[in-house]
């Protein structure tokens, strides 16, 4: 009895601890896919600054900036700052299906996180650098509503606003309202630029396995690898969302309403093409540091709205994508279940009839749907949602 009472004990030590191992191993990946899941790498990334902004980098910038990206007083009646909207706690989106400004908005409000790698910026791409789109929120009606005039005399008035931005562009606040409004842009861009997000487990897993570490890559999940092995494989989905920050920074349409209310209709790519091109504030306007610098005005050379852009929006990147929901343009896919179920069950019918089609319905089952999510949480710092700003001492000049 005492034997058979040992050997059970035995098994069920066997037992417990092959339940507990189930999650780890390291799946017999090909070179092909190995070296598909490489290009998602390194991270971080090699440092990147806000294009036609001079004071990118600049830590007086930073630090301005970061002052005026919390400060409500921007707005026309003291309400919102840039943080309504780009919340720290929420990796610096807000939760919402479609943000609220003064009034309700027709979009979710990205993340921010690690914004200075992108190309385009908001779901249209009608900016194409940080502090461009820093401005649009300033003085839409529908969100901080302010004026050049009220944003040069909040900074004027106030002395440690003066005394940073004296600190960072030489200067008082000029006389010239339009110019401050813009400088002010270029700090809150400066600040923005530093968001850059930690390591994620992906990216110890993608390391381990382009060094030849199995012992190291055995720690990241199996259902993970598995979710990464559709995802650079029959899901195609690295056709789209590539290299480190899982997005190719451009626009796709992914088969999905774009209704913002019954008859009005989100034009996506096609309108923010048009309104790039007319920006006062774009890289080859007077305002840009970079006007006259070929190599950062090219990507607007030939850039002109065509029929197949309409309906269409930025590819997001996926980094601390679990952190972000809901998702699309407009939030109506609340989960990243929802996601993949919407790629797995894609409607053919909704996507353009022109461009070259990379998109069909992957038909996958719930266990594969698991798989992808679980891959797809992986891809999250887990410090993206406990940011806090420096704390600054105060300028201490007077203006």
């Amino acid at each position: 009895m005492n034997a058979w009472i040992a050997a059970c004990a035995a098994l069920c030590v066997a037992a417990s601890t092959l339940a507990a191992s189930a999650g780890r191993g390291l799946l017999d990946f090909t070179a092909d896919e190995k070296q598909r899941i490489v290009r998602h790498g390194p991270w971080p990334p090699a440092p990147a600054l806000d294009p036609g902004n001079a004071v990118a980098g600049h830590p007086a910038a930073i630090e301005l900036g970061q002052q005026l990206f919390f400060d409500a007083r921007l707005s026309i009646d003291g309400t919102m700052s840039c943080s309504t909207c780009h919340q720290p706690l929420l990796a610096f989106a807000d939760a919402r299906k479609r943000s609220q400004g003064r009034q309700a908005l027709d979009r979710n409000a990205p993340s921010l996180w690690n914004a200075v790698h992108e190309r385009w910026y908001g779901w249209d791409g009608a900016a194409d650098s940080l502090w461009a789109q820093a401005i649009r929120p300033i003085l839409h009606a529908h969100e901080m509503d302010a004026t050049p005039r009220h944003v040069r005399d909040t900074i004027a008035r106030d002395a440690e606003l003066a005394c940073r931005y004296r600190r960072t562009f030489g200067h008082a606040p000029e006389d010239d309202a339009e110019a401050v409004l813009v400088n002010a842009s270029k700090a809150i861009g400066a600040f923005v630029g530093t968001l850059v997000s930690g390591r994620t487990p992906f990216d110890a897993f993608r390391d381990a396995l382009a060094h030849g570490d199995t012992k190291a890559a055995s720690h990241y999940p199996l259902p993970a690898q598995r979710g990464l092995r559709l995802f650079v494989g029959r899901g195609n989905c690295h056709l789209c969302h590539l290299g480190p920050l899982f997005s190719n920074g451009e626009f796709g349409d992914t088969g999905l309403p774009f209704f913002v209310r019954p008859g009005v209709v989100d034009a996506g790519r096609q309108r923010g093409i048009e309104l790039l091109n007319l920006s006062e504030y774009n890289l080859s306007s007077r305002w840009s540091d970079a006007r006259n610098d070929a190599a950062v005005t090219m990507k607007l050379k030939q850039l002109a709205p065509q029929h197949r852009n309409f309906g269409e929006f930025k590819v997001p990147s996926l980094r601390n994508v679990a952190l972000t929901s809901p998702y699309a343009h407009d939030g109506q896919l609340a989960t990243l279940d929802d996601v993949v179920r919407h790629y797995s069950e894609l409607n053919l019918e909704r996507l353009h009839a022109d461009g070259e089609q990379i998109l069909k319905p992957l038909r996958l089952s719930d266990g594969e749907r698991a798989d992808l999510v679980a891959f797809l949480r992986s891809l999250s710092d887990p410090g993206a949602t406990t940011w806090q700003p420096a704390r600054l001492p105060r300028c201490g000049v007077k203006p």
